[in-house]
């Protein structure tokens, strides 16, 4: 299991924009077959800083979800609200596995 963590930057004057483009998330990234940790918008301190954070099986299984993404009505329709409205400036993905296990125990490779 992979981990992929969204480092948005957004415009500070369009929050609630970036807020429904998370909640459409919210139904089809699941729907589309990634477990969504969640999305999460700026609450204190930065006002740009949002993060998407969901796990997935492989990065193979990541390229099959885009795919079944791209191709998903809101997922399609979501892209293009983002890209009408420009509340996000800046996106980084970064893909992390758990080194670290309940209670300390160390997971085995």
């Amino acid at each position: 299991m992979i981990t992929c963590f969204i480092r948005y930057e957004i415009d500070p004057f369009k929050v609630e924009a970036f807020k429904e483009y998370a909640r459409n998330w919210g139904e089809a990234i699941p729907r589309c077959g990634a477990d969504l940790v969640g999305y999460f918008a700026p609450h204190e301190g930065s006002a740009t800083t949002a993060f998407g954070v969901y796990s997935i099986e492989s990065l193979a299984a990541y390229e099959a979800y885009r795919e079944r993404l791209r191709n998903d009505p809101l997922g399609r329709s979501n892209y293009e609200f983002a890209k009408a409205e420009q509340f996000i400036r800046r996106e980084d993905r970064i893909f992390c596995k758990l080194a670290s296990a309940p209670h300390g125990q160390l997971i085995k490779p």
